[in-house]
C-alpha cells in the first residue's frame, strides 16, 4: 500500500510563505484576517428539511458495521466476466442481520477500480430483487476500496462539507467488508444517488438523474439513472446549446433558463475550494446532473471525492475548460456571484472546525482501525495528520486568492503581437501519434495518422483575452496528407475551440503561415487555439511559437 502525500518540504514552504503575507493577525486568535470587500449573496434556496429516519442515526451516530457479502460461484463468475452488470448476493451485517437477494456490481473508475479477486469497490441496491428491502432506510449505496484516499476521511470530511454549503451530496460513513471468508478490510461506505436520496433533497424527485461518467463534459450522451423526464437527452441538449449561444447576451438568458444558476455557484464553489481536481468544475469528472421538475432546471451534484485538499494552493479563480463551469464564470455578474460566494463559504473551512469533525471520526474509527494491527494503525495516524496539515493550509491560502484580482488577459506588444508558445497535445483518435520532436536543434510538434487511417488530433493552447477581434497565425508543413472532411475542418489548419475553419492544408505542403481570425465578445473570455490534422493519412508538423495579433 502507497504511503505518499503531498511532500513535507513543498507543504512547509507553502505555509512559510502564507505567514509572510503583508495581511492583519487577530491577536486573540492568531488568525490571519484579509478584509474582503465583497458584497453578500443570497444563498440557493435549501429543500425542506426531510423527517429523519433510521438513515440519520446510521450515518451520524451508528456504529462501524461488519458487513459480509456471500457471493456464490456462479455469481462472482459473472461479476468476473463483467464487471458492472448486477448479481444477486447475501449480505450480512454484524453476525446478526442477513438481507437477501441484494444486487450487488463492482464500481470504480481509472484510479480505483479493482477486480473481484483483488479488493474491489462495489454498488449494492437493496431492493433491485426484493421490494421494499432497506439497508438502514437507503435503497442503494456503495462501499468505496478508498485505495486513492489512504486516510478514509477525505469523501466523508467533503459530504459534509457539500451539505453544510447546501449542496446536495450523498452521506458517507464506514465499514468492515468481507467477501465469503476474505477479510477485505476498511471500506468507505456511501450512500448512492437514487430516488430516496433525491426525494431527501429535492421537493419532487422525479426528474432525470444523469451520470457524468469517466471524463465527459454535456456534449455527449450521458447515461440517465433514472427519472420521468425526456428520454431523447432534450434537456441536456437544451442545456448544452445554452452554454454555447455565440450571442453573450442571449446566452446568459438561455442559461439562466435551464440552469439553477445559484445552486451551480455553491457546486463550483465548494468543488474548488476543497481542490477536488477530479470534479466536474476542473476536469468535467466525478458528477450527476438532477434536472428538477418544479424549476425545470439542472443541478450538479458533487462525486467522487477521495482525493482531496492535495494542493493547499490549489487555483479558485481561473477560467475552467468545463462547458458549463466556462460559461458561468465568463458571465461578469455570476463571476461575482461566485467570489462571494466563496467568501461567504469560508467559515466552514476554519481548520479548528475542520479538525475537530475529523477527530470525531477518527474516535469512532479507532476500534476498528486497530484490529488490523499497529502498523496500519501507525500508517493511517500518519495519514490523519497529513491531511490535518493540508486543511490547515488551505484556508489562509483561499483568502489570499481572494484578495487577488481576476486573471488578467494576455498582454500584447506595442505592435498589438504576442508570442504563443507552450502547446500541449490533444488527440479523439487512440493510435494517432502526436510527439514533440528535435530536429537539427530545433523543436518541432508533429501529428501522425496511425494505422487505423482515422486521425482527428491536435496541439492546443489556452489564452485569456480581453474582448475584441484577434488572428492567430502558426507556421505549418504537412506530408502526404490526406484530409478527412470534417464540418469544423478538413487537413491541417487552425480554429479556436468551438469554432469551424476554412484554412487547410493537405498532401505534400512545405512550411507556410496558415492564419485564423476569430472575435472575442465577452469583456474577458478563455480560448483555446487549437493546430489540428483531421485526415486519414499523413503528418502534419507545427512550428512551437505561434503570433497572436489584436486587430483594430
Amino acid at each position: 500500500m502507497s504511503l505518499s502525500w503531498f511532500p513535507r518540504p513543498v507543504l512547509f514552504a507553502c505555509c512559510l510563505c502564507l505567514l509572510l503575507l503583508p495581511a492583519c493577525r487577530n491577536s486573540a486568535t492568531g488568525k490571519i484576517e484579509v478584509p474582503l470587500e465583497l458584497d453578500p449573496i443570497v444563498e440557493p434556496d435549501a429543500p425542506a428539511t426531510p423527517p429523519r429516519d433510521a438513515s440519520d442515526d446510521f450515518f451520524e451516530n451508528g456504529e462501524i458495521p461488519q458487513l459480509k457479502i456471500e457471493l456464490k460461484e456462479p455469481q462472482a463468475q459473472k461479476l468476473r466476466e463483467d464487471a458492472r452488470h448486477y448479481v444477486k448476493c447475501k449480505l450480512i451485517e454484524n453476525g446478526e442481520t442477513t438481507y437477501a437477494d441484494v444486487a450487488i456490481k463492482l464500481k470504480g473508475a481509472a484510479g480505483s477500480f479493482r477486480e473481484l479477486d483483488d479488493r474491489p469497490a462495489f454498488t449494492l441496491n437493496m431492493n433491485k430483487h426484493a421490494k421494499g428491502q432497506t439497508f438502514h432506510a437507503i435503497d442503494k449505496f456503495h462501499l468505496n476500496n478508498s485505495v486513492q484516499d489512504e486516510s478514509y476521511l477525505c469523501e466523508w470530511l467533503c459530504s459534509d462539507l457539500s451539505r453544510d454549503a447546501k449542496v446536495p451530496t450523498p452521506r458517507a460513513t464506514h465499514a468492515r467488508v468481507w467477501l465469503n471468508d476474505r477479510d477485505l478490510g476498511l471500506y468507505v461506505l456511501k450512500e448512492g444517488f437514487d430516488q430516496t436520496f433525491l426525494k431527501r433533497h429535492f421537493a419532487d424527485g422525479t426528474g432525470n438523474l444523469y451520470d457524468g461518467g469517466f471524463v465527459q463534459d454535456i456534449d455527449v450522451d450521458l447515461e440517465k439513472d433514472g427519472g420521468k423526464g425526456p428520454d431523447d437527452h432534450s434537456d441536456l441538449q437544451s442545456l448544452k446549446a445554452a452554454c454555447l449561444e455565440p450571442d453573450p447576451e442571449q446566452r446568459w438568458a438561455a442559461i439562466a433558463e435551464h440552469l439553477d444558476v445559484d445552486a451551480f455557484v455553491s457546486f463550483m464553489a465548494i468543488e474548488l475550494m476543497t481542490a477536488h481536481w477530479d470534479g466536474y468544475t476542473q476536469n468535467k469528472n466525478n458528477y450527476r446532473i438532477y434536472f428538477d421538475p418544479t424549476k425545470n432546471k439542472a443541478q450538479f451534484l458533487p462525486h467522487g471525492m477521495d482525493q482531496m485538499f492535495g494542493d493547499p494552493g490549489f487555483p479558485i479563480l481561473d477560467y475552467p475548460e468545463p462547458i458549463v463551469a466556462s460559461a458561468v464564470m465568463h458571465n461578469p455578474e455570476w463571476r461575482k456571484r461566485y467570489r462571494n460566494r466563496v467568501a461567504e463559504l469560508l467559515p466552514l473551512f476554519e481548520p479548528q472546525r475542520l479538525h475537530e469533525k475529523l477527530d470525531t471520526v477518527v474516535a469512532r474509527l479507532q476500534p476498528v482501525v486497530k484490529e488490523f494491527g499497529d502498523e496500519f494503525a501507525n500508517a493511517h495516524a500518519d495519514r490523519v495528520r497529513e491531511l490535518k496539515e493540508r486543511i490547515a493550509a488551505r484556508e489562509p491560502n483561499l483568502r489570499e486568492q481572494l484578495q487577488q484580482g481576476d486573471p488578467s488577459p494576455l498582454e500584447f506588444n506595442a505592435d498589438g503581437v504576442a508570442e504563443i508558445p507552450d502547446w500541449f497535445p490533444a488527440q479523439e483518435t487512440d493510435d494517432t501519434k502526436v510527439e514533440e520532436v528535435e530536429i537539427d536543434g530545433q523543436k518541432r510538434y508533429s501529428i501522425q495518422v496511425g494505422e487505423s487511417g482515422q486521425c482527428v488530433a491536435s496541439w492546443r493552447r489556452k489564452v485569456l483575452l480581453a474582448k475584441g477581434r484577434y488572428r492567430l497565425e502558426a507556421r505549418l508543413r504537412t506530408e502526404s496528407v490526406a484530409a478527412r472532411e470534417d464540418e469544423q475542418g478538413t487537413g491541417a489548419g487552425l480554429r479556436i475551440s468551438g469554432g469551424k475553419r476554412d484554412n487547410k492544408l493537405a498532401g505534400d505542403a512545405d512550411w507556410q503561415a496558415v492564419t485564423y481570425e476569430f472575435e472575442v465578445l465577452e469583456d474577458v473570455r478563455d480560448v483555446l487555439l487549437v493546430a489540428e490534422l483531421r485526415a486519414t493519412a499523413g503528418r502534419m508538423w507545427l512550428e512551437p511559437v505561434a503570433r497572436l495579433t489584436k486587430r483594430e
